[in-house]
Parts: C-alpha cells; structure tokens; sequence
C-alpha cells in the first residue's frame, strides 16, 4: 500500500508540499510487523541480479520471536528463525571471483552468523565462561524433576540478586517468561548445557571502524560508561578516550569527525583524538541514528530519528532537510533498494514500514533555520600576536600569583570597610536625601535660583520634600539652615513644615543674601528635625553659586 505518510521540511523555515519535496513516497505499512534498530538493517545484492534487498534482522514482538527476513520492496521473501537477539547485520565480499555475491553477517546472542545465499555458511562462537555453581545446580534439579518452574524462578532471581557473576542466557530468557510459558520452556531447554559469555569492564554498544585492516584502521567504541575510546591497530589500550556527560544513543563517522548522539538530546561532533568540534540540541529525544551517504553528490550526512516522529539530517551541525512521520522512529537505512539508488528505509515503534525515494532533482542545501549556535560562533577570531612583554607580564604573574592574588583581596577587603564606615556616618549624621527609617519616610530636593534684586544679588533658596509613605500623613517637621553669617543673611533660616500628604512634592521657599564682595561662596546645610528629637532626620548640602553682582562692583 502507497500513502503520503510524511510532510517534507526545505531546510528554509516552511514546511513544502509534495510538489517541491524532496522526497517521493514509495510505500507506507502501520502494520509490517519490523521491530529492529538501525544496526540490524543492511541493503545488498544477495543474488548478484542487480535487485538490492533489505536485511532485517528483526527482534519480534516483545523481543521474543526473533528472526532473520528478507524484504523485497515491500513483500517479505524469505523469514528464517535465529537463536537469540540479533545486535547487527552487516554485508561482506569473501569471494574475489565471478559474480561476486555478498555473504552476510548477522550478530545473534554470542556467535556471528555468516551467511552465504541466505543459508547459514560460517558461525563463530565467543569463548565460554563457567557458570554460577549454584545456578547451575538448580538446572540440574530441573532437569531430574525435583523442582517445580515457581521455586526455580524464585531462586534464580535470588541468584541474579545476590550473586556477582552474572546469569547465563537460558536463565535470562527464562525470567523474563509468563506463568504458563516456564513449564513448556522447562522441559525444552533442561537438557541444555547453561553457558556464561565473556564480560568486558565496560560493555561497548556502539562500534565505528575505518581504515584498512592490513594497513591502520581506527576503532571508535562507545561504551556504557558513558565513554568513547578510540584504539588503534595493534594497540592494547585505547590511544584516546572521550568523556561523555550523558550516556551515547549513536555514533557515526561522517569524514573524519565522529557524531555522537547522547541522552541529553544533543549531537556532538568529535575529531578522533578526541577534540569536540560542536555541538546541535534537538528539539526531542534521539532514538536511533545512521549514515545518508549519496555517492553521486559526494554527500556524507547524519540521520537522526527523533521521539517526536521527526527524520532530521545534518552535515556537520548544518540542518538539511526534516522528515515528518506518523509515530517515533526506531530504525534509519539509506542506499540502494531494488533499482533505485537513493532510498529510505524508516521503521517505526508501532512496527510500521515506510519507503522513501530521494528526487534525482533533489538538492540538500543548508537551511536558514539552523539549530544550535550561530554560524558567528565558529569563526576564528582575528587575535594579535603574543609580545614580548605579554610573555614577561605572564611569567611574573605564573611565579608571583599567590602574592597577587593576596594582595587583591586584601585592597577588595579595605574597600569594602571603607564603603560600611562612610555608609554607617551617612546614616549617623542623617546625610541621605532619603530617610532610612520606616517611622519617617521622607525624601529632601533642594534647588537654587538666582533673583537679582537691585545692585545686590539675592538668592532663593527652594526645597522639595516628599512624604514617601503610602497612606501615613507627616506631621510635626521643622526645617533649619546652617551657613556661614559672615557670608550670607537669610531673614526665614528656621521655620516648620506644614502637614506632608503622601505622594505630594512641597515645595518650600527661603532667601539668601550674599554679604561678601569678594565673590565668595560657602555651603548651607539644610536639616530637617521632628521635633522634640536632637537628631535629624534627613539633611542636604547646598553649594551655593558665587555672587557675580559684587565680584564685578
């Protein structure tokens, strides 16, 4: 069945329709019955005809059914049982003469599975471990009938519990089963011999390889530790190792940079010594990732289906194209397919299969809409080169740091005494324009006009004061003028203040004569005191202007 299962995203901020899409919808199935991951689909010529088929190596419905099928567009050839849960699938030439089929390799529980015209040619097997001894003593009760299927699973999960060494796979399997499935399960696999598989200190999930292997290859492996080690050929010990703040969902080589996907729904893009190049945050989580590469553009993308049901590509931290999907992505594959060059293979968690056709029109272009930091950020800032005596500062600074250091703390030290002394004389003296305390909330503004009156220079002197409370009226002020006598004469330099209502400016008017001829001026300190109190409580200070009537007589 054909559906328009998806919308397309240009890369440009809209959302196409199908006339401009870049893809063609081939085939849409909610019901295909695919459950597998990206490292499980592999797109090869099995038959040497030149018709491409999709290997799936498909873990079945709820993991319990697992099986190896072959999809010929959208029908299913051949399906064949596998013995445990497949991990990869991956096509080889082992062969050099005519017509060169492929064999394919399918990773299934602790042996790789070689096939050659899809039956089973190679397996090889990785070395055994013995098991719990007491494990495999409840087996052996099993297989003589001495225990029932309830006990047996009541002791081996206190076995898996309490033991160090993990259970065997039977074991595992068996665990995992209904009631009514353990007798069936019982009686089928009590003969069987248990076996442990090899345990490493941190299991690696995630693999990458370049290189030639008779020549020097790399080896990219993304553990469970949260760890990305990178080895190389005939070194045993990883030559370098990133460190990761969340656990990866992928990696992939695009080029020489190694994109990693982690649970903090970020990719990050690394060099293979380890050095992080950038870093994109998308929009959900990342459920699964793979490699679009198109040989006839030279293009090498990244693929990364989202939990919202989003295909997102990207060549390095540029967005090319968004694909929209009916449900969550589980599994990506690009290549070739039948006879078309450029194909997509989507499965989805429900179980769906969707085909995709890339346009041979079709041409990724980086969109404006890019996500993560702007394309500023990445470029190389122009910095000058390191002088001689920045060489110099920066030795006296690596020998003398501690002193430095000390010394600068000390003067911060002082600055701040010095700022809670003069602010502590301030609220003392009542210096503030604006009162500190809550009983008297008031604000004083005091501003000087000049008034020439006569040959003498008079001044008026106009204060503004402010009840800054809310509702509480202000009763009961006085205001007084501190000057210099010799200088000035004021005829109104003590006088009380009407009732304040909130929110209002009073202004207050007073003059000021200037006595001195030899343009002197001097400050006027203006109080306001409540009364019965000694202290007062706002105060300000008036620098008075020179008297130019006089200086110029």
């Amino acid at each position: 069945m054909a559906a328009a299962s998806s919308s397309d995203y240009n890369g440009c901020g809209a959302e196409s329709n199908e006339a401009n899409s870049k893809w063609l919808d081939a085939h849409y199935d909610p019901m295909a019955n695919i459950h597998t991951f990206s490292a499980c689909l592999a797109l090869a010529d099995l038959h040497g005809d030149g018709e491409y088929k999709l290997v799936v190596g498909d873990l079945g419905p709820g993991g319990q059914q697992p099986c190896l099928k072959v999809l010929k567009g959208p029908l299913v050839m051949t399906e064949s049982p596998l013995p445990a849960l497949p991990a990869a699938a991956a096509t080889f030439l082992m062969e050099q003469h005519e017509p060169r089929t492929p064999a394919l390799a399918l990773a299934s529980g602790p042996c790789v599975y070689v096939y050659k015209n899809l039956r089973p040619y190679f397996k090889f097997s990785l070395p055994q471990l013995p098991p719990n001894p007491l494990e495999q003593d409840l087996w052996n009760q099993a297989k003589e009938d001495r225990i029932d299927p309830l006990t047996l699973k009541e002791m081996l999960e206190s076995i898996r519990e309490t033991a160090e060494e993990p259970l065997s796979i039977q074991s595992l399997r068996f665990l995992q089963l209904e009631l009514s499935e353990m007798e069936a399960f019982v009686n089928q696999h009590k003969s069987n011999s248990i076996k442990r598989q090899m345990s490493l200190p941190s299991v690696p999930v995630f693999l990458e390889v370049s290189g030639q292997f008779d020549v020097e290859f790399r080896l990219a492996a993304a553990c469970r530790n949260g760890n990305i080690y990178i080895l190389r050929r005939d070194s045993k010990h990883p030559k370098y190792c990133i460190e990761l703040n969340a656990q990866p969902v992928g990696l992939i080589r695009v080029h020489k940079v190694l994109v990693v996907g982690s649970t903090q729904d970020s990719l990050h893009g690394f060099t293979h010594k380890g050095k992080k190049l950038w870093t994109v945050q998308m929009p959900a989580a990342i459920l699964t990732m793979n490699l679009l590469e198109q040989h006839s553009r030279g293009l090498q993308a990244v693929m990364t289906g989202l939990a919202n049901g989003e295909v997102r590509i990207y060549r390095d931290k540029a967005l090319l194209n968004v694909i929209h999907t009916p449900d969550a992505v589980t599994s990506l594959c690009f290549g070739r397919y039948g006879r078309e060059d450029n194909t997509l293979i989507v499965t989805t968690r429900g179980g769906g299969l969707i085909i995709k056709i890339l346009k041979r029109t079709a041409v990724f272009v980086e969109g404006g809409s890019e996500v993560g930091p702007p394309p500023a950020q990445a470029m190389k800032l122009n910095v000058p080169r390191k002088t001689r005596l920045y060489v110099d500062q920066t030795l006296r600074e690596r020998e003398a740091g501690t002193a430095m250091h000390r010394a600068f703390q000390t003067d911060l030290y002082l600055l701040r005494l010095r700022a809670a002394r003069a602010y502590l004389q301030a609220l003392e003296s009542s210096l503030s324009p604006v009162s500190a305390t809550a009983r008297e909330p008031l604000k004083l503004h005091a501003v000087v006009s000049i008034w020439v009156q006569g040959l003498g220079p008079t001044f008026k002197l106009t204060l503004h004061l402010q009840n800054t409370s809310t509702a509480r009226p202000v009763l009961g002020l006085l205001v007084c003028c501190l000057y210099n006598e010799a200088l000035y004469s004021l005829p109104r330099a003590f006088f009380k203040v009407p009732l304040l209502v909130p929110g209002l400016n009073y202004p207050l008017e007073t003059f000021v004569e200037s006595l001195s001829n030899k343009g002197i001026s001097d400050i006027i300190k203006v109080l306001v005191l409540r009364e019965g109190q000694s202290a007062p409580l706002l105060s300000a200070h008036v620098n008075m202007p020179g008297s130019e009537g006089l200086a110029a007589a």
